[in-house]
């Protein structure tokens, strides 16, 4: 790109371009400042969302702005390994060219979201995207793994990691990206009347054709901004959906009878996969621990071998240092051991660099046909569609991390909308309450495996198989899908409540949580197919930290009342 690309934006000037989505509620105009920069509006149906705010790549100046004529673009994609089985991808799309420069912005416009990329080539030291707000909101403040901070945007001290999520109280809005492969990780600063894209960790980043997409999700209810939670997978060119198996897990403790015993639970509660976390070849931050060599307490092969008699695969972990030493030559050796997957360990999802490696490695582990779960603070930007090995993430504050029902009621509104989330569950047993780790009920728990969508489910995280002698008590587990035909998000509130139906076939499974005031309330069933009557089988707690189950008939256009106190939950299946 020879030179960099510089735009401001202060006010509107010189004739603008604007694209109109294809249901005609929504509007983007695109435009100079009268003083060498370019920016952008956004309307949601008669109210402006998002201010003049600037656009560019740091250097030039512009002379101005053109598009192509706007084109409508509607196509419809299986997707298995989802929240839906088949999702709509409509928008009116068109390019904009900045007069004077090589930069070009890659607009697509949907009913309820804006989308856009800078297609450009060469280093740049700063991307000037802005997003200036027409009144007061408040962002729900957070980086990698930590807690939510409600703030204002105009106090905000800290930066905030993508998806974030903003209000006024009566629009809510998601600020993300997608089909980050190799660029640096962005975030938001407060500054100029609004928020800017910034990147903390890298002064000079190079593109190679395009950037990644910077998104805008635009609802009048929490809820509703899951009518964008799959946007990201929207904006990444299709792969081909071939091997990865979806399910839940179980992790094992460090030898080879805990393997087994951890594959016998495996078999009996429809699970599909035991997990060696770190430790299974060593000190994960030993440079001297090989991840191809397991230590003597596990036999590999002798649980491999069993997991195959039953239908269960294995999944190894790597910490970051074996990967980078040893990825290449760690592929075809799993391979031949026949191990079924990876979770990769203290990955660098912060970088250029990091994340130009990270990409690599996904499709190389994909090429093996494996399944692949990447912890710490790496966040999904779509790239499932392309690679579908990568079932799973985390970049979550997971119950590994104590988190509370605040906590547990805002993620749906927040990190889940950029896609899966690994929240690593731990259900108590007699034997141990974890807690240490758990502070939510047992429904809550149970309700959260519907509430959070990740192909690939970690459950009992720090439980022994042995342990859960009440096969009444975990009999839910065993029946909840991880993927799902159809979703509707019923109701919600962030840090408040969240009630989420998903269909699995015919069967719908229920997921209702309440934040740390408890929910009266209740939730209309209208997404029942008419004119059958439904057996629900209803799983809450019991007043005495145990579950109780009932049974009721229920209809299409009922309304389900719902009493749950502070930091419970309730799950339900219908048949």
């Amino acid at each position: 790109m020879g030179n960099p690309v510089s735009v401001a934006m202060g006010a509107s000037a010189g004739k603008p371009v604007q694209l109109v989505s294809p249901g005609k509620g929504y509007r983007v105009e695109i435009g100079e400042d009268g003083e060498g920069g370019v920016g952008y509006r956004m309307w949601a149906r008669d109210s402006v969302v998002v201010g003049w705010s600037p656009l560019g790549l740091d250097g030039d100046v512009v002379g101005g702005v053109s598009a192509t004529k706007p084109v409508l673009r509607s196509s419809r994609f299986l997707w298995p390994l989802g929240e839906d089985s088949v999702i709509d991808n409509t928008y009116n799309e068109f390019v904009v060219s900045l007069k004077g420069v090589k930069t070009r912005l890659e607009v697509r416009l949907y009913d309820g979201a804006l989308a856009f990329r800078y297609l450009a080539s060469g280093n740049i030291r700063r991307e000037l995207t802005g997003f200036n707000l027409p009144g007061p909101y408040t962002i729900y403040q957070y980086n990698q793994e930590s807690v939510f901070t409600p703030t204002a945007v105009d106090t905000m001290r800290k930066t905030c990691d993508l998806p974030a999520t903003l209000t006024d109280g009566r629009y809510y809005i998601s600020i993300g990206e997608a089909d980050n492969e190799g660029y640096t990780k962005a975030e938001l600063a407060a500054g100029g009347g609004g928020l800017r894209v910034v990147y903390p960790r890298d002064t000079l980043v190079r593109v190679s054709g395009a950037t990644p997409w910077r998104t805008i999700g635009v609802a009048r209810s929490a809820v509703g901004l899951h009518d964008f939670s799959q946007l990201y997978l929207k904006l990444v060119p299709g792969g081909i959906v071939r091997g990865p198996v979806p399910g839940k897990l179980i992790r094992s403790a460090l030898t080879t009878q805990a393997g087994m015993d951890c594959i016998d639970f495996a078999a009996a509660h429809h699970f599909s996969y035991i997990l060696y976390d770190a430790g299974w070849y060593g000190s994960e931050w030993r440079g001297a621990s090989d991840p191809r060599t397991p230590i003597a307490a596990i036999d590999m092969p002798a649980v491999i071998r069993y997991g195959k008699e039953k239908g269960i695969g294995v999944l190894l972990y790597v910490n970051y240092i074996g990967l980078r030493a040893h990825l290449d030559s760690l592929l075809p050796l799993y391979k031949s051991w026949g191990v079924s997957g990876m979770k990769f360990g203290f990955v660098d999802g912060l970088t250029q660099d990091g994340l130009s490696w990270l990409t690599e490695a996904i499709q190389k582990v994909n090429d093996y046909g494996f399944v692949l779960d990447i912890h710490d603070n790496y966040k999904p930007t779509g790239l499932s569609r392309k690679w579908p090995a990568l079932l799973t993430q985390e970049g979550i504050r997971g119950d590994e991390n104590s988190p509370d029902a605040w906590h547990t009621t805002v993620l749906p509104f927040t990190r889940l909308l950029a896609g899966p989330a690994d929240f690593t569950f731990c259900y108590p047993n007699p034997k141990n309450t974890f807690s240490k780790n758990l502070k939510v009920s047992k429904a809550q728990q149970m309700a959260l495996t519907v509430v959070y969508f990740s192909p690939l489910q970690s459950i009992f995280w720090y439980g022994k198989p042995n342990d859960y002698t009440d096969e009444s008590d975990i009999a839910f587990f065993s029946l909840v899908p991880t993927v799902w035909s159809e979703s509707r998000y019923l109701s919600g509130e962030i840090g408040q409540y969240i009630s989420v139906a998903r269909r699995a076939g015919s069967v719908w499974f229920v997921g209702n949580a309440a934040g740390p005031s408890g929910w009266e309330g209740s939730i209309k069933l209208d997404f029942l197919q008419p004119g059958r009557v439904y057996s629900a089988t209803v799983f809450e707690d019991d007043g005495k930290g145990g579950i109780s189950k009932r049974t009721v008939k229920l209809r299409k256009g009922d309304r389900f009342d719902l009493h749950i106190a502070a930091a419970g939950g309730q799950a339900m299946i219908l048949r």
